[in-house]
């Protein structure tokens, strides 16, 4: 089988890389350039690319160099920066593996004739009861990336392989080492290639934005501090906030951009027994009853059943005990045992 490596010059998509090789496919690498900005890392720094090339010689394998800057700026940065704009804390890794790497790559190995994408992720491709082909979560729990991977459908998992997705992080670590590969002691790289640790969020929404100053209010209303950036503010945040110390710990419960207004609460005012989502969607057909929700990359799954309009996008998720409120813009992803049913994005209430 022909198979297209994604390559980021990290040691997942290098051991990911050689176990095709071993497995006797015809494998190429792929390093995608995404960002033509600073980066820690990502794939997008001159050192990733050179990592990634250098494990391809390694492995005898070709290599190639893909701009994807325009598409990235549209499908990614831009919604990140509109999503802020509106108070929203989007998830730009999601959007990246949509519209990217299982998107403009995957047409792009299929103009090729390749007759698959591989990528370093920690996930599964699961087959159902029903043969309808899921995202699962991979063998590492602490290291599973089926989160950022909900929402590919069943005919891209099908030209979708994901080489180290039953092997824990130590296990990767270990076929490196073995493997003489120059990945083998890489740190992971940060969630978010194009927001640098030395400049942050502010900063890049900042050179992209017309940042509003705005007031922070308690949940009655009276006035309780400042923020430089509403559009930076995220709820359930709660340091940043311009908050005088020795009280109980206040959150952001809202954040209202058109009134520069940030308003903080007790921990219980996060609290609700429903999420407003929209954008809803499913792997195959409805999901009824009770499942694990995931609302973050690596938080503990909550049980709550989806209820949808009429449109089946937008809806709630009515959770078993009140839970804290979801971001607006963050990712629901819903698991029936290890295996993604269902996603959507936090709306706000």
């Amino acid at each position: 089988m022909r198979v297209l490596v994604a390559m980021s010059g990290g040691v997942d998509s290098s051991v990911a890389s050689a176990r095709l090789v071993a497995d006797g496919h015809e494998v190429t690498g792929a390093t995608l350039k995404l960002w033509g900005g600073a980066s820690d890392t990502g794939c997008c720094s001159v050192a990733d690319v050179d990592d990634a090339r250098r494990v391809a010689d390694a492995l005898g394998i070709a290599h190639h160099t893909f701009g994807y800057a325009e598409e990235f700026e549209a499908d990614v940065v831009g919604p990140y920066v509109a999503a802020h704009a509106t108070g929203a804390t989007p998830n730009p890794c999601m959007a990246c593996n949509r519209h990217i790497k299982f998107g403009a790559l995957l047409e792009r190995a299929d103009r090729l004739g390749f007759d698959a994408v591989a990528t370093g992720h920690h996930a599964r491709v699961a087959v159902g009861p029903d043969g309808v082909r899921r995202v699962a979560r991979g063998a590492d729990r602490a290291k599973d990336q089926s989160y950022v991977l909900a929402g590919l459908d069943h005919d891209r998992l099908g030209r979708v392989l994901f080489p180290v997705g039953d092997l824990t992080k130590d296990a990767v670590r270990a076929r490196a080492r073995d493997l003489d590969l120059r990945t083998a002691t890489k740190p992971d790289s940060q969630d978010v290639c194009f927001i640098t640790r030395a400049e942050g969020r502010h900063r890049f929404l900042g050179d992209r934005l017309a940042l509003s100053p705005g007031r922070v209010v308690d949940v009655d209303g009276a006035e309780v501090g400042a923020v430089p950036a509403v559009e930076a503010v995220t709820v359930g945040q709660r340091r940043g906030l311009g908050l005088q110390g020795g009280t109980a710990p206040r959150y952001a419960v809202d954040v209202d951009v058109a009134a520069a207004t940030v308003t903080v609460g007790a921990e219980d005012a996060l609290r609700t027994d429903a999420q407003a989502v929209t954008g809803a969607g499913v792997a195959a057909g409805p999901v009824d009853g009770e499942v694990a929700w995931q609302v973050s990359a690596h938080g503990a799954p909550r049980p709550g059943c989806l209820v949808t309009a009429a449109d089946g996008e937008a809806g709630e998720v009515w959770w078993r005990r009140p839970e804290r409120r979801v971001a607006p813009g963050q990712a629901l992803v819903a698991y029936e045992g290890d295996q993604v049913v269902a996603w959507a994005t936090a709306a706000r209430a």
